[in-house]
């Protein structure tokens, strides 16, 4: 079972993302990732059941920190965690939800489906 936490509703950096099967793919191929899961959508909800393609986790976390780096070019970035709780599949837009601390010195991020559900929590420390 995933976890079911609601994702903040205090974003002030958002950005919506509509996976399709061709971005899928070619993260799959820059990562030499053949897990068919990720760009065979027969072989995805067919075989292994899923109900759609699943967006590889190292791909939401880039796009976490390309949030980042789009609201703060000039970051330096010291740190980076982040923690996949939900899987995020290719039949709807997601979020991407950065939120900077009051000393922006920590970012916290983190993506929500299209139920409200947090699918990753990410923190980044900023020198």
């Amino acid at each position: 079972e995933f976890a079911t936490i609601p994702a903040p509703a205090d974003c002030p950096w958002r950005h919506e993302v509509h996976p399709d099967p061709v971005m899928l793919f070619r993260y799959s191929a820059l990562t030499l990732n053949g897990h068919r899961i990720h760009y065979d959508q027969p072989y995805a909800t067919s075989v292994e059941g899923y109900p759609g393609l699943v967006v590889h986790g190292p791909l939401i976390a880039t796009l976490l920190l390309d949030l980042l780096l789009g609201r703060r070019p000039e970051a330096d970035v010291s740190g980076f965690s982040f923690r996949a709780m939900r899987p995020l599949y290719d039949t709807g837009p997601f979020l991407i939800c950065g939120k900077p601390s009051d000393d922006a010195k920590v970012v916290k991020l983190w993506t929500r489906d299209t139920d409200g559900w947090m699918t990753m929590d990410a923190e980044a420390t900023l020198r």
